[in-house]
């Protein structure tokens, strides 16, 4: 394995770790249940987008360099790139990350079958033979395996500290992944460097991000999908898992095919960035988005509202049960006997031998916005 194959799993997995160790692993939960998503997600990752991607390579008469590799980028699981950007601006990201998880599991076969599937109708038998699966395999371990110790780490920490730390890492992982393709698709000769391609190229890139992103937003509306999940579905639909393409790239080419070929999913990634950045901002000022509509640009790309939403409504779970507990006459609560583990929580306050399982660690930045009438408390408990 060379060098620039290792440095660029390795930011794969820095990259889909982040994601996935920034969500919560009881909205993973709830969102692995979402039915309609999820079906929704997967009819468009390994059905649309893979078939847009082969008429595409086909009326576009791209040669096998670019069309082989083009169709790996449309037949990929979504992911990497997907949950960073449903991070960043905000969409459902428990979603994301759990049709991020399904779909990269489904792809261990969907892939395969989908790419020996249009390259076999669309270039000779030996292009075919000289596709290393291999490289596509090991891909799809690291998204898999960083998925997992994501997960497993997120619910181990058991702290909102934690995920905001995750979503940081993650999104910086994304950012010098996008820095290392660029670098790798502009060393070669000045007609293999991305701005130098023929016309065909940027047309047949462009058209699967698009149509794909167009199509699945639609068809999430139609079937009433929550706002922040018809962001996620689009996103995840579109915004295909790069970096698979990538490592597939640095192992079946050489010289300036090389280039070339790693001037797809660079490309494909800026057309991502363009068109996904530009709806996901539509959608934010619509007030699909977690964030608020009126919110300023950098605290929305900056805060992860995924970890906020999930604290606020334990906050907010807590003002109802102590409310309950009082009976709104400001009695003094009896221990809970119920197993509301907040109702016990806020008896632990009146009663010191309450033994409780601890509160999930918050992130500190939300603390302020609890009610004047329990703060005392709750920042006594959690001291």
């Amino acid at each position: 394995m060379s060098i620039l194959e290792i440095v660029g799993n390795f930011l794969l997995f820095a990259l889909v770790f982040g994601m996935s160790a920034t969500v919560d692993t009881e909205c993973m939960k709830e969102q692995v249940k979402n039915r309609n998503a999820i079906l929704l997600g997967i009819f468009c990752q390994f059905i649309l987008l893979p078939f847009i991607g082969f008429a595409t390579v086909n009326m576009m008469k791209l040669d096998a360099t670019i069309g082989i590799t083009l169709l790996v980028v449309t037949s990929s699981p979504g992911g990497s790139y997907s949950n960073w950007w449903c991070s960043l601006f905000n969409a459902d990201l428990a979603l994301s990350v759990a049709m991020t998880a399904i779909s990269t599991i489904l792809s261990v076969i969907a892939l395969p079958v989908n790419l020996l599937l249009y390259a076999k109708f669309s270039y000779d038998a030996d292009v075919i033979s000289d596709l290393d699966w291999i490289s596509v395999f090991v891909a799809l371990g690291v998204v898999i395996s960083a998925i997992t110790l994501g997960l497993y780490m997120s619910y181990k920490c058991h702290s909102y500290k934690f995920n905001m730390i995750a979503n940081k890492v993650g999104n910086i992982a994304g950012f010098l992944l996008i820095v290392f393709s660029a670098t790798v698709t502009n060393t070669g000769d000045a007609d293999s460097r991305i701005w130098s391609r023929h016309w065909t190229f940027y047309i047949a890139i462009i058209a699967p991000c698009l149509l794909g992103l167009t199509i699945a937003s639609i068809m999430a509306s139609l079937i009433n999908l929550r706002k922040p999940e018809r962001i996620t579905v689009a996103v995840e639909c579109c915004y295909q898992n790069v970096g698979i393409a990538t490592s597939l790239a640095l192992t079946m080419f050489e010289g300036n095919d090389l280039n070339e070929a790693m001037g797809v999913p660079f490309f494909y990634g800026l057309c991502e960035a363009f068109f996904v950045g530009t709806y996901c901002i539509c959608c934010w000022k619509a007030g699909w988005s977690k964030a608020p509509a009126n919110a300023p640009i950098w605290n929305i790309l900056y805060v992860s509202y995924e970890v906020l939403e999930v604290e606020m409504r334990e906050i907010n779970e807590i003002e109802v049960s102590m409310s309950e507990s009082s009976g709104g006459s400001g009695a003094t609560p009896t221990e809970k006997l119920d197993g509301n583990v907040l109702m016990t929580y806020f008896s632990i306050v009146e009663n010191k031998e309450s033994t409780i399982a601890a509160p999930k660690t918050p992130s500190g930045q939300v603390s302020s916005k609890l009610p004047s009438r329990f703060r005392n408390t709750f920042d006594g408990a959690l001291a």
